[in-house]
């Protein structure tokens, strides 16, 4: 039986809160140290200044360098802790809002950004796909500009069948692995803090190298501080002049002036970028760390795991080697270190050698880590919700079946699931049913799950059975006054836009699923039974299989729609009288055309009674 994952939650959450107020304990404890030590230090320094230097006696110059030792050696270690205290912290974040998620409370979760083209589009709206109460915020563990492209890209792209299996078998093989995702999680959380910028990274890593292109200026900034050093030297302790030393002195002086531009911009363009390749390089770490069996995290692990050194170990490289070019930071240090050794050139030197090694390869690095991360997001929502099937996502399939299919945006507690089939081609859906009765919402749970199979993650319902679609929707229209667009042009341009994507699909071999609510509702019942009547036989034509809904019973009735309807409605139920609601529903879709109309009852129940 799969583990409880509000239980799981829970438990982890309290675990890492105790762990938290332990290490902040530790903490007091450390600072107190250090506070100890440095007074002892200071009480020394004190004595040696009281006493007039050497006059104080070597005790306490030796008991004063011990103070000062001690209080050193301790820094690191308390930095471990409080890092360990910062760590603890965001792990009972990421379980606390694994419970939100649980519940959908979406007030109450952070809102992911996302500046991925299409994440604003038609469709994305219409399923809610992204922004508050949406698809990607309940999916949303994935931090990284890569993991969040990556998954948007899935929910806005079908994959492949074949790509679908095997991300099912890696979302699989990951969703029992929590702290496995946490890890991941928390080692990239620190991104959505800051948004990064790696292109002007990526760009130099995959650029030309500029020193390294000239090897006779390389092996002049090796041997102008070994000559400047030596003349130097000689000058102060033998018999040598300071003339000869303070000539290097100047080369060295003009070499610098005349590559400032270079080198400042190498190093600015790493050193900017090398903080957030630093916690890529944590995640790394992470993934490199775990066996994998799934195909997916193999071929994900072997682009990790270069020939020679893991992925990690070139950043941790190259942070280091970034730490060594801080001296340019403080300027009378890196003036005296340029003077005498031409310091920047070789951390430029250093860098890329660097660049030249594994440059081309880091932007696969962090789209691996972008997959590990999406990847991660669908397994938490398989872990999530156990009850939830992973699809079934053949070409053989002519219909979409699916069982106990329910809306994954809403909460377990308050969502109703029912039985839906859409499909053979020539046939349509339509949804009928009073107001707030479930129709708009059944529409979404279809095209949403419809979303899910295809970027691999589970689906809410207990069975799911369909072919690959190209998905098209029109549900939420919005008119545009600064545009000049009326309401009901809106709706045709919409609809427009359906009837080409089923076109294009025919073309390609491919089907479309359509998803129509409430269809040209800015016109005439007359008039739109027309249009409609021409837009689905169209659709119908093009091979196109979906679900239309609307309050036109009389839809149900044109002759020539008759053979390719599925009625299905959904209704009501008025309770007269005092003492509860005066109207509920149950959301149960039933077969046929709905029996029962609620809107005047609706306007009564607001107190717009109508009149005799």
């Amino acid at each position: 039986m799969p583990p409880d994952a509000e239980a799981v939650y829970r438990q982890r959450s309290a675990d890492f809160a105790a762990e938290e107020h332990r290490r902040a304990r530790t903490s007091f404890r450390f600072s107190v140290l250090r506070g100890v030590l440095f007074l002892g230090f200071a009480a020394c320094l004190g004595v040696i200044l009281v006493r007039a230097g050497a006059a104080s006696g070597w005790g306490w110059w030796i008991g004063a360098a011990a103070w000062f030792l001690a209080f050193l050696a301790v820094l690191p270690v308390h930095d471990r802790v409080i890092a360990g205290q910062r760590r603890a912290d965001a792990l009972r974040e990421i379980n606390d809002e694994g419970l939100l998620r649980l519940e959908r409370a979406w007030d109450r979760l952070p809102v992911p950004s996302i500046a991925v083209e299409g994440t604003d589009g038609p469709l994305a709206r219409d399923l809610d796909l992204f922004g508050r109460a949406s698809l990607f915020q309940l999916l949303g563990t994935a931090h990284t500009p890569a993991g969040k492209a990556t998954l948007a890209g899935w929910l806005l792209r079908p994959a492949a069948t074949e790509e679908i299996v095997r991300r099912q078998e890696a979302i699989a093989e990951l969703a029992p692995e929590v702290d496995f995702r946490q890890q991941i999680e928390v080692r990239t959380r620190a991104l959505e803090k800051k948004p990064p910028d790696t292109e002007r990274f990526l760009e130099w890593a995959e650029g030309e190298t500029w020193l390294l292109a000239h090897p006779v200026l390389v092996w002049l900034t090796r041997l102008l501080p070994v000559v400047t050093i030596g003349l130097l030297g000689a000058a102060i302790w033998g018999p040598l002049p300071f003339g000869p030393a303070s000539l290097c002195i100047m080369v060295n002086l003009l070499l610098t002036y005349v590559h400032r531009e270079r080198l400042g911009e190498t190093l600015n363009r790493v050193e900017a970028r090398e903080g957030e390749m630093e916690v890529y390089s944590q995640a790394m770490e992470a993934v490199a760390g775990r066996p994998a069996t799934a195909g997916t995290l193999r071929r994900i692990g072997d682009v990790l795991s270069p020939a020679g050194m893991p992925a990690h170990r070139w950043m941790e490289r190259l942070h280091r080697r970034v730490e060594l070019s801080d001296a340019r930071h403080s300027s009378y240090l890196n003036f005296l270190l340029q003077l005498l050794l031409l310091w920047d050139f070789h951390m430029v030197w250093l860098l890329e050698r660097w660049q030249r090694d594994v440059g081309r390869r880091v932007r696969g690095w962090l789209a691996a880590i972008g997959e590990v991360e999406a990847l991660g997001a669908l397994a938490g929502l398989s872990f999530d919700n156990p009850a939830w099937a992973f699809p079934q996502v053949a070409a053989g399939e002519d219909r979409i079946a699916a069982r106990q299919l329910g809306h994954p945006l809403i909460a377990p507690d308050h969502r109703v699931d029912n039985d839906v089939e859409i499909g053979p081609a020539g046939t349509f859906l339509l949804v009928t049913g009073s107001n707030m009765s479930g129709k708009s919402t059944l529409l979404r749970a279809i095209g949403v799950n419809a979303v899910l199979a295809q970027a691999g993650g589970p689906v809410c319902a207990a069975e799911l059975r369909m072919p690959p679609v190209e998905i098209a929707t029109s549900i939420l229209i919005e008119d545009s006054l600064a545009a000049g667009v009326s309401f009901f042009m809106a709706e045709v341009l919409r609809i427009k836009s359906v009837v080409t994507a089923a076109d294009q699909c025919a073309a390609r071999g491919c089907r479309l699923l359509f998803l129509l609510d409430e269809v040209l509702r800015g016109t005439n019942s007359s008039e739109r039974q027309i249009a409609v009547r021409r837009v689905l036989h169209h659709l119908l034509r093009q091979g196109a299989i979906g679900a239309i809904s609307t309050h036109d019973l009389q839809l149900a009735e044109i002759e020539d729609l008759r053979a390719a309807c599925i009625p299905v409605h959904f209704r009501e139920t008025i309770h007269p009288g005092g003492g509860g609601p005066a109207m509920t529903f149950d959301y149960k879709m039933r077969p046929g055309i709905a029996t029962t109309v609620n809107a005047l009852k609706l306007m009564e129940l607001v107190g717009l009674a109508p009149e005799d």
